[in-house]
């Protein structure tokens, strides 16, 4: 028997946390043709979608889905996102998450009415984000954005990772 991934299990662990905390929990994610998302609203293959519980409807993480219906424009959907093109799950208020590397490209991405057919690819080992800025705009406008950030003991080590938010 195969061994399932840790990837959907700290998935669910984050979502539980970002809920618990009253934070709103969202997902970055690389869209191919594994992903039924509207299209319209998908920039450089990737969508960010909000997962929490008032923005979905009959949501299901499982180990190789995240599958809820959800409206965009007024308009329901069906959004089915493979766990393997997860890209990130952060807390939309503070940006504190997780962010995993996602494997090669599984094609053009469909729109939410297309169904995909093909099995998902097996994701790397995730790394931990300490913080991720909430507001990519305000960042991308800082004049100290491109330097190195303090850790969290002081010092200038700029070592954190970054997570950048694609709307």
């Amino acid at each position: 028997m195969q061994e399932i991934s840790t990837k959907p299990y700290l998935l669910r662990a984050l979502y539980e946390w970002c809920t618990d905390n009253g934070y709103t929990p969202h997902i970055a994610v690389r869209v191919d043709n594994q992903t039924r998302v509207p299209r319209q609203f998908v920039r450089d293959n990737e969508i960010v979608l909000n997962i929490s519980f008032e923005a979905t409807s009959q949501l299901q993480m499982g180990n190789e889905w995240i599958e809820f219906n959800a409206r965009f424009s007024g308009k329901s959907h069906k959004i089915e996102v493979p766990v393997a093109n997860i890209l990130a799950i952060y807390a939309r208020e503070n940006g504190q998450g997780m962010a995993f590397p996602v494997e090669s490209a599984g094609g053009e991405a469909r729109d939410s009415g297309a169904d995909a057919t093909d099995e998902a690819d097996t994701p790397a080992p995730p790394r931990a984000l300490e913080s991720v800025p909430a507001d990519p705009a305000a960042t991308a406008a800082s004049e100290t954005a491109d330097k190195p950030q303090p850790d969290d003991d002081g010092s200038k080590g700029g070592g954190r990772a970054r997570l950048k938010i694609v709307k």
